[in-house]
């Protein structure tokens, strides 16, 4: 169950939130909102694949 939820997530986030790699960010000199996002998306995505 928790798997599907999260599966359900990830495409949320690949149609609502921007994908900050097909756009070439450097995480040095991302902002904070932008690393949020990042670390967000890292993380459904990794709970999704489990």
């Amino acid at each position: 169950m928790q798997k599907y939820f999260f599966s359900v997530i990830a495409k949320l986030n690949k149609v609502i939130l921007p994908s900050f790699t097909k756009k070439r960010l450097d995480l040095a000199k991302a902002s904070k909102l932008q690393l949020l996002i990042f670390g967000w998306r890292l993380y459904v995505t990794k709970r999704a694949l489990d």
